[in-house]
């Protein structure tokens, strides 16, 4: 049973009349007459009943009449869908983010929901960890995080701009003025962290495991915001990429002097997926942000 056959079938039930029908869908009537009796032949049944003066439906056609019905429009409905989503009238966008990635994220989310209003845009603020495991089991479309540092080999990373990873302290803290800090320097200081398993510790612990160095960790958060909040009232010292401090005020961000403080924004899809015409405007949209703009011009 083929598409055409049902849509000739259709046809004919409605207008009980083989040349008009074949007319309708631009086919010869033979043609359409095979279409028909090809039909028959497959369901084993007698669809219409004709003689030299009109076209009736048998009591076969009269059954299989509504199914057919359903499964034309049923296709239409679906071309016009995809086509409603490759021009992005309709759809859902599912982001995962990183905090580091949040401000950049919600400018870019207003924008795209200027020009594409009808796209419902879900966005989930979660570990690179948790979203990892999201993208995976396909919760999410994308993933906006630092490129994992052990990535899974079903997820490919697509490098956005380079940042680093910074010492984040008072701004009348020692270190402030400085334009660049060491490991050493900074284990001279109590320190807040990260919580383990959010990149900017996963970073550091990599770089503390290769100098040897100890550090002073007072505390452990696994919020960014709370972490903070600590560093401003409490004068401690804490390690976030340059990206996390946007808008915070009263706070400086001081690079690592360290090759291994590099680390790549990106955003990650699954290998081998379609990549939805949502997911590539997005990250269009994203790279044209001037936050991002401005870490690819100034090299961080």
């Amino acid at each position: 049973m083929e598409l055409h056959q049902l849509k000739g079938f259709v046809k004919a039930a409605e207008t009980l009349n083989f040349s008009e029908a074949a007319k309708s869908l631009c086919v010869n009537q033979s043609s359409f007459s095979q279409y028909i009796k090809q039909l028959e032949y497959e369901l084993g049944a007698n669809l219409f009943e004709r003689n030299s003066h009109e076209v009736t439906l048998t009591e076969a056609g009269e059954e299989l009449l509504p199914y057919a019905k359903k499964v034309v429009v049923d296709l239409e409905n679906c071309k016009n869908r995809m086509n409603d989503l490759k021009e992005m009238k309709c759809g859902t966008l599912n982001i995962g983010v990183t905090h580091s990635f949040s401000m950049a994220t919600t400018e870019t989310v207003l924008e795209f929901k200027k020009k594409n209003p009808n796209v419902r845009v879900n966005i989930y603020y979660r570990t690179m960890e948790d979203l990892m495991v999201m993208l995976l089991e396909r919760e999410v479309d994308f993933v906006l995080s630092y490129r994992p540092i052990d990535c899974p080999r079903q997820i490919e990373s697509h490098m956005l701009f380079e940042d680093c990873l910074s010492a984040v302290v008072r701004a009348d803290h020692p270190l402030a003025k400085k334009k660049s800090v060491t490991i050493q320097e900074m284990a001279q200081y109590p320190m807040v962290l990260p919580a383990k398993g959010l990149q900017a510790r996963s970073v550091l612990d990599k770089m503390v495991l290769v100098k040897d160095v100890d550090l002073d960790v007072r505390i452990e958060v696994n919020l960014v915001s709370p972490l903070m909040r600590l560093v401003r009232e409490g004068n401690l010292i804490s390690v976030l990429s340059h990206s996390a401090l946007e808008c915070e005020r009263g706070l400086v961000s001081v690079p690592i002097n360290d090759p291994m403080s590099v680390m790549e924004g990106s955003y990650n899809v699954l290998k081998g997926t379609y990549i939805k015409a949502s997911v590539r405007e997005f990250v269009k949209l994203l790279c044209d942000n001037p936050k991002i703009q401005s870490r690819l011009l100034s090299g961080l």
